[in-house]
């Protein structure tokens, strides 16, 4: 197997394992049990399913370090094509995951304030319900700017695609459309909370750029050559 071969076959797979593992930790830990705007009714649940709560955290966290590493084959696969470039998206990929795992914080806050710890009693279940809640909205809110630093990182990412050589055209110039509508979708949740329709763009253009890159670099892989439209460094 050839070098570059190889270095996209490992990006592939550590980003799969990522998509896996990060799906998973919100069908697992989250899904069910937070219903945002009822308090109550998420207190009961995080409590009812504790340890499906903190195991689904932990796989955030190892979806987090996942993505990080898939980040880091792509920059090892790409920075003959521009170095400076690579790095970018490198860079970009960690600040996300930096807040990302900062935010993830706030689920184990969540969790403690229902938990019927000593220090809690001097709160009324509601209160505690109430400060919950606060702590999930906060870490939805550190989710979405996660996700800024995430959409960014896809331009650098699908313009080195593009301009490898390599790797086809079109998965490029979809990953870089995809930067606009992710970036528009965590802007427009802070700006506009209630506007949701570019979701329905966002999510499945997402699926078919990021998975689809994933799926070629794990069956076609790269070709070991220099590329066709290297730029300086």
């Amino acid at each position: 197997m050839n070098t570059t071969l190889k270095a996209a076959r490992i990006a592939g797979l550590l980003y799969l394992v990522y998509i896996v593992v990060h799906a998973s930790a919100n069908a697992l830990g989250r899904s069910g049990i937070i219903v945002y705007g009822d308090a109550a009714t998420t207190a009961a649940n995080i409590m009812a399913s504790a340890t499906r709560f903190r195991i689904g955290f932990v796989l955030d966290l190892f979806a987090a370090v996942l993505f990080l590493l898939a980040a880091w084959a792509l920059y090892r696969l790409l920075r003959p094509v521009n170095d400076n470039l690579a790095l970018l998206f490198l860079l970009l990929n960690l600040g996300g995951v930096v807040i990302q795992c900062a935010s993830d914080l706030s689920l184990l806050g969540s969790q403690m304030l229902v938990s019927g710890a000593d220090y809690t009693e001097v709160f009324q279940a509601d209160q505690l319900g109430a400060l919950a809640m606060s702590s999930l909205y906060l870490y939805q809110s550190g989710f979405m700017v996660a996700q800024v630093f995430y959409g960014a990182w896809l331009l650098p990412l699908g313009y080195l695609v593009f301009k490898s050589g390599f790797l086809p055209r079109i998965l490029g110039i979809v990953l870089m459309i995809h930067c606009c509508t992710w970036l528009m979708t965590s802007l427009l949740f802070f700006l506009f909370p209630g506007f949701t329709a570019i979701t329905y763009v966002s999510w499945p253009l997402g699926f078919i750029a990021e998975f689809g890159l994933t799926l070629w670099l794990l069956i076609a892989g790269a070709k070991d050559q220099k590329p066709a439209l290297a730029e300086a460094r």
